[in-house]
Order: structure tokens, then sequence, then C-alpha cells
């Protein structure tokens, strides 16, 4: 193994970073991730994650996480229900839904990211997670890096794997390709102790997953642990809605007025989600890479995850695809092939792969915002 004995640096501790850390540390390698959060509970971990037998599950599995991980999914909360702007239900697979389990293609499992953080951090050696490291910058010594963190530490590795997301700053250290603007932002509000705070919404949810369509307008929501609602109202607009709205994000009333007036045709049932979310909203707008993005292989860095392939969430691949980055980096990086090599050809595959994806992401999000959103959703899933 040519690694033995090199220093693996991964930048980010999403689920991407900590998976390839678990799978190399399996290796017997010597890896350290790298993390800005000042502790393991410094952040609320967003949205639930559904994992794909292909991608998350068999990097789960590789991992030997696969118990873990069952004693902690929320069976039910991949059920759906498609309804219209009234809150009526046009498609619901709650009662026809086949009972399905692991090892079943089409099975996806729905976990916390808390749950899943949790599982991967406690499977990593107790060292491996350097907390409050900010990467500030890097620079070339030797075969490797040295990297510089904002708290004044520098750290050298042989290698550096950028897991630090969308606005990563260590891709530019790779490529100049930036992120373009998909047309569609998304206005995100979470709901804590949602039975008491949004009795009507958590009932509508039944544990599961609800996308409402009107014309070009959506509102998405799904179950979160702990009896915790999260919601996105989603809709086109322009790429600085955030900044040049005019809205306070942190001023309830006035969010549930800009809903009434951007929403009009929608009932009152879903003004609940409003009044019920704790503050602040967080507005995202939503990026994707260019489907044909390239570039050569550096021999000593590389990148995972949303750092390499930001793309829309209209086809529930993100987090499967940084995993699957993970599993697949670590298989090559553990082979007899140079560090070079192992980077050339991860990346060749990474690249083909995103583009499929990104690609049917945006049409799936086009389809989701489009004038007959509802038909094209119901048709769609009726199909499937």
């Amino acid at each position: 193994m040519l690694l033995e004995n090199k220093k693996i640096a991964i930048i980010g501790g999403g689920p991407g970073g900590l998976t390839l850390a678990r799978l190399l540390e399996l290796k017997g390698l010597s890896v350290k991730v790298f993390e800005r959060d000042i502790n393991k509970d410094a952040r609320v971990q967003g949205s639930p994650l559904d994992l794909h037998e292909d991608s998350g599950l068999a990097a789960i599995n590789k991992a030997g996480l696969l118990n873990e991980f069952k004693k902690n999914y929320m069976p039910g909360a991949d059920r759906m229900q498609i309804m219209n702007e009234k809150g009526e239900v046009l498609f619901s697979d709650h009662d026809t839904k086949t009972e399905e389990n692991f090892g079943y293609e089409y099975f996806r499992p729905e976990i916390s990211r808390g749950a899943l953080r949790k599982i991967l951090l406690d499977s990593l050696q107790s060292e491996t997670v350097i907390w409050d490291s900010h990467f500030a910058s890097m620079e070339p010594q030797k075969e490797g890096w040295l990297i510089h963190f904002k708290n004044g530490n520098s750290e050298y590795a042989d290698l550096v794997v950028a897991a630090d997301g969308a606005n990563s700053k260590i891709r530019p250290y790779i490529t100049d390709i930036k992120a373009f603007y998909s047309g569609i932002t998304m206005l995100e509000g979470t709901i804590y102790n949602a039975s008491a705070t949004a009795p009507k919404m958590n009932s509508l949810l039944r544990g599961g997953k609800i996308m409402a369509f009107g014309k070009n307008k959506d509102l998405l929501m799904g179950q979160k642990g702990d009896d915790e609602i999260g919601f996105y109202a989603s809709f086109k607009t322009d790429e600085k809605w955030a900044e040049q709205s005019g809205l306070d994000y942190s001023d309830k009333s006035q969010l549930l007025n800009w809903f009434k007036e951007e929403y009009p045709e929608w009932s009152t049932i879903w003004h609940e989600l409003f009044e019920g979310a704790t503050i602040p909203f967080i507005p995202r707008p939503i990026y994707c890479m260019p489907l044909d993005q390239s570039w050569k292989a550096l021999p000593n860095v590389t990148m995972l995850g949303d750092a390499a392939h930001v793309m829309p969430p209209f086809a529930g691949e993100g987090v499967n695809m940084a995993m699957r980055d993970a599993l697949e980096l670590s298989e090559l990086l553990a082979s007899d092939k140079t560090m070079y090599e192992a980077i050339t050809a991860y990346e060749k595959n990474m690249l083909l792969r995103a583009s499929e994806i990104a690609r049917e992401s945006l049409e799936n999000g086009e389809r989701m915002h489009s004038e007959n959103a509802l038909e094209s959703m119901l048709s769609f899933f009726g199909n499937h």
C-alpha cells in the first residue's frame, strides 16, 4: 500500500469526510479530520437523509456500521404524500408502499443528520477529529501541503481531501470552475416540539414527507428526529433575492405576510408552518456545478461531495454522492496505485457520475417548479 506512513488530512467533518476517515482507518492509514466546529455539539444538524443501496448504504456497510445504522434510522419517514395548494392529498404511499427492507434495491431509509454524524464520529479513533480547525490557507511543502488554520495552528499532510462543502476553500487550489445559479431559491424553516407547536401540520405529515405544488411554487417538508419538522418554501426567483427581498428572516409575522402575498392561492392551513417555526429562517439559493466540468488531477489534493459537485437537492443524491465518493476514493487510495494515479482515476469516475445526477436534479427542479408541476409530479410518481 503506497500510502502507508503518509499523512492524510480531510478538511470538513460532514458525512462525506467522516465516512472517508472511517474507511481509511479501517485500512490502517493515518488520517486526521479538521473540522471548523468548536465541538461535536456546536451546530444543529439539518434535514434527515435518505441513504441509497448503491451509495450511502454501500459506504455504511463497507464501514462496518450497518447494525448501528439500523438502530438509529427512522422507519416510515420515507413515506410521502403529494398535495395541492389546498392541502388535499392527491397521492400517498402511506398505505400502499410495499414493506421494504435492507437489501431491497429501492429501499431508502431515512436517518437524522445528527444520528448519522454520531455513528460516524463514534466509529473513529479518539484523536482523529481535530475540532475548532477552520481552514485558512495552505502552501506546498515537500511532497505535500502545509495547512494553516484560523486558530493559528498549522499541520503538514501528504494528501489533502476537501470535504468542506459547497463553499469549499480548497476547491480553488484545484480548479477555478464555479457553480452557477439554478434559478431556484428555498426558504428553510424548522419547527421544534411540532406535536404541540404545529399540531395540524404534524398530523398532516404522518411521520413522513409532504410535497405540495402550485404554479412555479412548492412547499416541501419532512419529519425530522425528536418531534421536529423541517420545511422549505421553494420558488423561482433572481439569484440575489435573499439580499434584495427586504425581509427580516428573524421576523415570523413578516415572513407569514410574505407567504400570503407570494403564495396567494394557497390555503391558510399552511400558515401554521410559519407561525410555529423557530427563527431565523434561512434563505438558500440553489447552485449547481457545470455538467461538463473537468480539470487536470493534482498528485496530492482532491475533493469529494459538494466541494466537488454541488447540485440541486431535487434528486435526493447529495449526501449519497459524497459517501460514494468516499467509498471509491478510499478503495483507490488503498490500492497499489500511486497517489496521482488513484486521484486521477477517482476524479474521472466521480465527475462522470456527478454529471449524470446533476442533470437529473436540474430536470427534476424544473419539473417541480413549472406551471403544471402538480400534474407533472403526479404523473411521475404514478409511473414509479
